[in-house]
């Protein structure tokens, strides 16, 4: 039975030995940092995954062409209700501000009580036409007559015209002195107030200016080492610092022909509209953008596990029972892992957790 005992306490010593060994080497390369802690290993196998080809770019939101509109009065008067202030939400429809209307009004009743009379005035042309026309019948009445009498009708129709066209001109302009958003929006700007006197007589006084919903645009500056992979219809997602923990979307819509020089570097501005969510988005915030050209199969290990010095990346393998180290070129980094696009295969076994001297994560 001693034997027995010795053999399996030797077994235990030499199972210590070797994790106090393996210990002892992890805790030296992690030594080597700053901090001197000693990191937990384990083994990991790459993976494959669909990961996204994409263009890092920077950006500001801008207004479209045309996107402000600027609402102003057709009639002249006085100003007797103005419904908005700057920053205010309005919908298409939305009454503005109202002229007072009294003048119009009346003008209005005016042009029909003129065309009530001229069409009186019709009928009795007509009556005194009719009855000539039944005279000539008999060879009663010259032929002058008929014809005074026909062109009196008809120069009585023409006047009626007129007057109901200048009824339609005082009813429109009455429907003028009620000012209604063309578009929904927001109020940019406020240029009257109550109880003003506005005139037309040259030009249409902006009453305000409105910044419609759909008005905004992400406009981003592409290098053109990465303009040849953009193309319209790519999908877009980018952040900005008044919302740094929010992420917009939005899709290529255009790509500048020309490319602009700055600093020596030349760039093409790509516009590119905005997907939902815009109402928290405002004009010449800058934006920090990725835009998706393509996607593809890659292998792919955890962030932790590919490892910096310099310029190169590596992560160590499990070789026959020992770390060694590898050299690897990496790709895009999405979530938790990165691409590897060379150093490694898909049956390697990569350790985790492991710390050297002037290491640093990835």
């Amino acid at each position: 039975m001693r034997p027995l005992a010795t053999a399996a306490a030797g077994t235990a010593l030499a199972a210590a030995l070797a994790g106090v060994g393996y210990w002892a080497w992890t805790s030296s390369r992690a030594g080597a940092s700053s901090r001197g802690a000693v990191t937990a290993v384990r083994t990991v196998s790459p993976s494959r995954r669909t990961v996204d080809s994409s263009v890092i770019a920077t950006g500001a939101v801008r207004l479209k062409v045309g996107a402000d509109v600027r609402v102003g009065a057709q009639v002249s008067g006085i100003v007797q209700e103005l419904n908005v202030s700057v920053g205010s939400q309005v919908r298409e429809g939305d009454v503005l501000a109202r002229i007072d209307s009294r003048g119009l009004q009346a003008r209005l009743a005016q042009q029909r009580a003129q065309a009530a009379v001229i069409e009186h005035e019709l009928a009795r042309a007509r009556v005194e036409k009719a009855r000539v026309d039944s005279l000539a019948e008999r060879k009663l009445v010259a032929a002058s007559v008929v014809e005074d009498r026909a062109m009196s009708v008809a120069e009585t129709q023409a006047r009626l015209e007129k007057a109901r066209r200048d009824t339609d001109v005082a009813a429109t302009e009455l429907a003028y002195t009620v000012i209604r958003a063309p578009i929904s929006g927001t109020v940019a700007s406020v240029t009257t107030q109550k109880g003003e006197t506005v005139a037309t007589s040259f030009t249409a006084p902006t009453f305000v200016t409105i910044i419609g919903n759909d008005a905004l645009q992400l406009v981003a500056l592409v290098d053109e080492t990465d303009i040849g992979a953009v193309a319209v219809g790519n999908a877009v997602t980018f952040t900005v610092e008044a919302w740094p923990a929010e992420e917009f979307s939005g899709r290529v819509e255009r790509i500048a022909p020309r490319g602009t020089i700055i600093s020596g570097v030349v760039n093409y501005e790509v516009m590119i509209g905005i997907r939902g969510r815009i109402e928290m988005l405002k004009p010449d915030m800058t934006a920090n953008l990725s835009i998706r050209t393509a996607q593809r199969d890659a292998l792919v290990l955890p962030n932790e596990a590919v490892l910096r010095e310099g310029s190169e990346r590596f992560v160590f393998v499990d070789e026959n029972g020992k770390p060694a180290r590898r050299d690897v070129v990496v790709g895009s980094r999405s979530g938790d892992v990165t691409e590897i696009r060379r150093g490694i295969a898909a049956q390697d076994k990569v350790l985790v957790g492991l710390a050297a001297s002037r290491m640093t994560e990835r």
